[in-house]
């Protein structure tokens, strides 16, 4: 912590907040987008790099990406279902809500142990197969499902 109060920084004139020298992106405010280069005092909005949509596009990506790969799905399918979803809403927002996603998952102890039914063929099995998880972004379910090794 005392290595922090060190840490050169400065008050934001427009904001009036404290904010840390090597906190600045492109010279910036990260909190208003003010330019603490320039001596005008003009307050700039920071839009070149930064836009409010893009702010609110990448949240949506954190926690999609922490909610999946907390279940343990794999990081980089994650991000390819995510820039999938993206090329939908460009396209047809009326579509993208409605987009499917199955991801695979590894099991637990406790599933690889106990007996599971495959969601394809119906067979029970104990050994081997693999997890998914599927569901859709117009709604909060996700289906866990289980298939055999012969599927």
């Amino acid at each position: 912590m005392t290595s922090r109060m060190h840490t050169p920084h400065t008050t934001c004139p427009s904001c009036h907040e404290e904010v840390f020298l090597d906190e600045l992106v492109g010279g910036r405010c990260p909190l208003c987008g003010y330019s603490l280069d320039e001596d005008d005092g003009t307050c700039s909005e920071y839009e070149e790099l930064l836009e409010r949509s893009d702010l609110g596009w990448m949240i949506f990506q954190i926690f999609v990406y922490k909610r999946f790969c907390s279940r343990g799905a794999n990081p980089l399918h994650v991000m390819q279902l995510i820039s999938r979803y993206e090329d939908l809403v460009q396209c047809s927002p009326a579509d993208a809500e409605k987009m499917r996603f199955t991801l695979e998952v590894p099991m637990s102890r406790w599933e690889r142990l106990l007996p599971k039914r495959c969601s394809r063929c119906g067979r029970i099995f104990i050994s081997a197969g693999k997890a998914t998880i599927s569901g859709d972004f117009s709604s909060p379910d996700i289906v866990r499902e289980h298939i055999c090794p012969s599927c």
